[in-house]
């Protein structure tokens, strides 16, 4: 815990995790300042009035010399890259920049047990938090749930389960989970890390020295992270196969956890909520933190049971005359909708997807759908993209719509078993992002199901 009295902190961003750094920065008696780039908008003005009267100063519209000099350390809003002005500037005045996932782990005693990867963060993120909370006090935060530092002053806590987005973990330098999860490592987020390898990176920091966790959890099907393993630091775990001394799989229709090779059935498949190999994969994820935190098997089969899909996660959404519509506003890239579509087999499937195209390969997109798909309605800025590499790849049963309620409209009409939101893209041409997104789909999907 450090003496932050008197000193000045400079808060990059008014999002929710900057305003949650600023109130706790400001509990501490920091002198606190807000530096955001964006102008002020009317729904702004209710929590800068919060801010100010808290005596944290707020500015909008830009980055001021006046609040960067004399800064003691800045905490950065996951959204802002390294290479950007403002980063160049506080390199320039010498202030350190951490994330405010870091600032949180260095305030508090309590274990971290971090979550990273391409897809599936946040599922894994929710369900662990889940199963651990049969037997402790354990709240999902980070990227998922609320931010750390809005957690810090709860006593009660026995584990912060953070979901880790690559661009938070550029910026913890000195964060070390007891446990770190890698789910899985496909190309996103290019332009912000200014390449794969930079991203690929930013992830790997907390799986090896000096942030070298107790145990990393790797995925065994991911050919990247197995090698990977090599040079991961802690008692290694893999999940997705059976193919060492301490791995979660499946096997036989039901899930196994092993360690020192002593062999346990947790979970029947049948019994899962989840579905799909990634969501199995998830569920090992979790099967293995619950595990090595000492959580009973039974405590951990009834707690996946019961467990309650995040929203827009291949969230099942409804019902109606034999079809059945599922929500994945989530799968904003071609590999997490794969994801997605791989999950359903020998059924009729209406795939709506587009948005905002991120311009990733969509060769192994294609072929999923070619596998898997009946029907592919495409809306959105990346309708002609997605349409001509569909139809290269010898899928031509394809439907163009303007909005997501015709979209809906006429996958009904198609009478498909499965109607599949899983966009494939992000959701800034049409949506505020993927949350408002799902909301749409599942509100007018309500609407036409009664």
């Amino acid at each position: 815990m450090s003496n932050w009295f008197d000193k000045k902190v400079l808060v990059l961003g008014l999002s929710k995790s900057g305003i949650a750094a600023a109130k706790y920065l400001n509990r501490q008696g920091a002198d606190v300042f807000i530096t955001e780039f964006r102008a002020e908008k009317p729904e702004d003005k209710a929590v800068i009035e919060e801010l100010k009267a808290l005596d944290i100063k707020i500015e909008m519209g830009g980055h001021s010399d006046e609040f960067i000099k004399d800064s003691y350390i800045a905490v950065t809003s996951p959204g802002i890259p390294p290479h950007s002005d403002l980063m160049k500037r506080l390199k320039e005045a010498k202030v350190r920049v951490i994330s405010e996932i870091e600032l949180a782990f260095s305030q508090t005693g309590k274990p971290f047990i971090a979550i990273t990867g391409t897809n599936g963060k946040t599922t894994t993120t929710a369900l662990t938090a889940h199963i651990l909370s049969s037997e402790y006090n354990a709240v999902p935060c980070g990227n998922y749930g609320k931010p750390p530092c809005d957690l810090i002053d709860d006593d009660k806590i026995d584990y912060f389960v953070c979901e880790c987005s690559s661009f938070q973990l550029q910026y913890s330098p000195a964060f070390q989970p007891q446990i770190s999860v890698w789910t899985n490592f496909t190309p996103d987020h290019i332009d912000w890390h200014k390449g794969l390898d930079n991203y690929f990176k930013a992830k790997a920091r907390i799986f090896m020295p000096p942030q070298t966790p107790a145990f990393s959890v790797l995925n065994a099907k991911d050919q990247k992270l197995k090698d990977f393993a090599k040079e991961a630091g802690g008692t290694i775990f893999f999940f997705g196969e059976e193919d060492s001394e301490n791995c979660c799989y499946v096997k036989n229709n039901a899930i196994y956890y092993k360690r020192n090779g002593f062999e346990e059935h947790i979970i029947d498949l049948k019994d899962c909520p989840l579905i799909g190999e990634h969501n199995y994969q998830n569920i090992e994820c979790s099967v293995i933190c619950a595990k090595l935190e000492g959580i009973s098997n039974e405590n951990i089969k009834k707690s996946i049971e019961s467990f309650v899909v995040p929203e827009h996660r291949l969230e099942k959404c409804g019902q109606k005359d034999g079809t059945i519509f599922y929500n994945d506003s989530k799968a904003t890239n071609p590999e997490a909708s794969i994801v997605a579509i791989n999950s359903f087999n020998n059924c009729n499937v209406a795939l709506i997807a587009g948005g905002r195209d991120k311009n990733t390969d969509l060769k192994e997109f294609c072929d999923s759908v070619n596998k898997h798909i009946q029907t592919v309605i495409l809306i959105g800025e990346a309708a002609d993209r997605f349409d001509e590499n569909l139809k290269n790849n010898g899928f031509t049963n394809i439907i163009r719509e303007n909005s997501m309620q015709d979209a809906i409209d006429k996958a009904v009409e198609l009478r498909p078993d499965v109607v599949l939101l899983s966009p494939a893209c992000a959701s800034f041409d049409m949506f505020s992002g993927y949350e408002e997104r799902g909301k749409v789909f599942k509100e007018y999907v309500l609407s036409k199901i009664g």
